[in-house]
């Protein structure tokens, strides 16, 4: 028997990319404390907080036994400094002008758990944004897409105009690096491609 695959996350750009790549899921809205620890390196803090969502996530439901759980984490890492969700538009405006005419790492961590188990990878990315002034960072904002993203902006939405080099996986950056992904649901008896149900 096919474990069910729950998503614990609310990320409908996470939700997308499963879609895309054939497998059907559950959605499992929780919430988990995205502060990172004092000195946490960047990559163990998306690790951890996808393993935390995964683990969490296996922990509400009533029978574990042939679910698979998901988690996943994305952060922006710009002179080894953590760039979370801006909680405002002084923020978010900061974030942006940092991140002009300079390449920062985007690093996402997918978590799957279930059958005993917990199993994570986390992908590197690097992303190069060409300048940006004052009045693109203010009308980006206005937009509204800049205030739920980490590092304050979302590739596959208007930020696109702002990328000048990508160097690693498009869809981790999105959030979900699908590759890794794929190979980690495959660990768990989970295939891509599977037909949809009309």
């Amino acid at each position: 028997m096919v474990a069910t695959l729950y998503l614990a996350s609310g990320s409908p750009r996470r939700r997308e990319l499963l879609t895309q790549i054939g497998v059907p899921f559950v959605p499992l809205a929780l919430a988990v404390d995205e502060t990172p620890a004092p000195d946490e390196a960047p990559a163990a803090y998306v690790e951890r907080l996808a393993r935390d969502k995964a683990s969490a996530g296996l922990a509400r439901l009533a029978d574990a036994g042939q679910a698979v759980v998901l988690g996943a984490d994305t952060t922006v890492v710009l002179d080894g400094r953590i760039l979370g969700k801006p909680g405002n538009r002084a923020e978010a405006l900061a974030m942006l002008q940092a991140l002009g005419g300079r390449e920062h790492e985007v690093l996402t961590a997918v978590a799957l758990a279930g059958a005993g188990r917990c199993m994570a990878r986390v992908v590197r990315s690097r992303v190069a944004f060409r300048p940006l002034d004052a009045a693109e960072a203010e009308a980006y904002w206005a937009t509204g897409e800049p205030l739920d993203k980490a590092g304050g902006y979302a590739i596959q939405g208007f930020a696109a105009v702002f990328v000048s080099h990508l160097e690693g996986s498009y869809s981790a950056v999105v959030g979900l690096p699908l590759c890794e992904t794929a190979q980690l649901l495959a660990e768990f008896g989970i295939s891509c491609w599977q037909p949809q149900s009309q």
